[in-house]
This record gives structure tokens, C-alpha cells and sequence, in this order.
């Protein structure tokens, strides 16, 4: 018995250190490469970089003529933000102008990712929009997929813009850890917490929740736990698909749902005169 404790001891000392470095790699799968740029598309934007505690932090601002606000994209833990055209077209074509960024150690951004680097990358990106550009807040959509949803939400627990979209994301990296791998002891090991759950319940802003039944990542059941947790006012939004394609193939499902949410926040502007 007493051989048996110290050969468990032992492994899980040696998995947590081997664990240790590896799980930047794991919870950060990002990429440096830059596949795409909005000119590509024919869009104008700005390639702007932000120092976080020594590094650069790099985000495209790409505009759109009389925009009826401006989102705020935190995208997921893979590739980096040239990656998301399709979410910005989408964007683009409901009026909105897009600051997209990338964390540290993604594309052009310096440094190494982590928890504590990614909420101040989202404050870095939130304090550029309010203060040098004056863009109200009330004018922001604080948006975030998968892990991009657990950074929105530490910086919308602490601000209120128009509007906060969490698409597709978990409770926990803890839980979510848990779920997959069940027979490790995932809250001691996981150095990452990405705690969405203990920071939705202090959001002031409209919350629009969206997930999918077919999340074969981040189970349905995180996106409905988390809006069940949320103050009002609030709205859920039930999209097909996969996780990282359910915005794509729902087509009209996911288009309309955002529309029929920030319409009401975000009137377009009369130009007529």
C-alpha cells in the first residue's frame, strides 16, 4: 500500500511538471503565421500594436462606413486573428466596425500567452477604443468564441458596453477539463482558469448567449449553465453545428439571432437628413 502511494505521488509530481510546460501548448495551440490581412478583401483597417507589460499586443481596426458601433472580437485559442474572415464579413455586413486582436505569443504580438496576458490584451484593446479613439462604451459589443468568450467576460465583469456576445463558451477550463478528462485531478493541475462562471453573475450589459447542441468541444451544456447564471436582461441563441463551424453552417439561424439582439441597442443611423 505505502509503495503504491509513493509510486502515485511520484507520477503525478512527474505529470504536473511535464504538464506544466506543456500546457501553454495545449491551452494555446495558436499560430505566428499571418494566412490573410483585410486588404486581401479589398478593406481598409489599421494594424495597430498595444505594449502589455513590455510587449506588443497587435489588433486590425477595420471600419465601415457610418457604423452603428464597434465590436470588440476576442477569438479562440487556435490560429490567431487572420483566421476569422468569414466572422468579420458577418460583422461587417450588420454595420459594425471590427477591432480584432491576437494575444500574446498569436501572429505579430510579442511575448507568450497566458491567462493573466489575454485579460490584458482585451484591456489593452477595450482602454485604445475608449480613451485615444473616444469611443463610447455604450457603442462597443464586447464579443468572444470558445476561450475569446472567457477573456470577454473578465473584461465585461468589470465595464459596461452596449452589448456582451459569448458564443460558444464553457463554465471553466476547469470543468471543460474535468468533463474530458475525468480521471485527473484537472483543478490542480490546470494552471489556466479561464473562470467564466464566477464572473458572468457581475455583468451590467445585455448579454446575448450562443451555442449549439452539436459543440463536440465545449458541450451545450456550459452555454446554457452560463446564461441560466446571468442577470437580465439577457437572450439565448440556439445555433447548428460544429464548434468551430456551428456560426457558418446555421446560415439565417445565427445571422438573424445576432440582428434581431442588436437591433434594439444599435439603431442604424439616419443619414436621409
Amino acid at each position: 500500500m505505502i509503495w503504491n502511494v509513493l509510486l502515485l505521488v511520484v507520477f503525478l509530481g512527474g505529470f504536473a511538471a511535464l504538464l506544466g510546460p506543456a500546457q501553454r501548448m495545449i491551452v494555446f495551440p495558436g499560430s505566428r503565421q499571418i494566412i490573410w490581412e483585410p486588404s486581401d478583401a479589398g478593406w481598409d483597417f489599421e494594424d495597430i500594436s498595444l505594449e502589455v507589460d513590455g510587449h506588443l499586443t497587435q489588433g486590425w481596426y477595420i471600419p465601415v462606413p457610418e457604423a452603428r458601433g464597434v465590436v470588440l472580437f476576442s477569438h479562440g485559442n487556435g490560429g490567431n486573428l487572420s483566421g476569422r474572415m468569414d466572422s468579420i464579413a458577418i460583422w461587417r455586413d450588420l454595420g459594425f466596425t471590427v477591432l480584432i486582436y491576437s494575444y500574446g505569443g498569436y501572429a505579430n504580438s510579442t511575448g507568450k500567452p497566458s491567462e493573466q496576458r489575454c485579460y490584458k490584451d482585451i484591456r489593452a484593446m477595450w482602454s485604445w477604443l475608449t480613451e485615444e479613439q473616444g469611443m463610447p462604451p455604450e457603442n462597443i459589443v464586447v464579443f468572444g468564441r470558445s476561450l475569446g468568450g472567457a477573456v470577454a467576460a473578465d473584461l465585461a465583469a468589470e465595464v459596461t458596453p452596449g452589448a456582451v456576445i459569448l458564443e460558444s463558451t464553457f463554465l471553466s477550463a476547469v470543468r471543460l477539463g474535468r468533463e474530458v478528462f475525468p480521471f485527473l485531478p484537472v483543478g490542480l493541475l490546470l494552471r489556466h482558469r479561464f473562470e467564466t462562471e464566477d464572473k458572468i453573475e457581475r455583468f451590467t450589459a445585455p448579454l446575448l448567449v450562443v451555442h449549439s447542441p452539436d459543440d463536440d468541444i465545449v458541450p451545450y451544456h456550459h452555454g446554457k449553465a452560463l446564461f441560466e447564471m446571468a442577470p437580465e436582461p439577457k437572450e439565448f441563441l440556439e445555433i447548428t453545428g460544429s464548434h468551430n463551424e456551428g456560426f457558418l453552417l446555421s446560415g439565417p439561424i445565427y445571422l438573424h439571432g445576432l440582428r434581431d439582439f442588436l437591433e434594439p441597442l444599435f439603431p442604424r443611423q439616419d443619414t436621409t437628413g
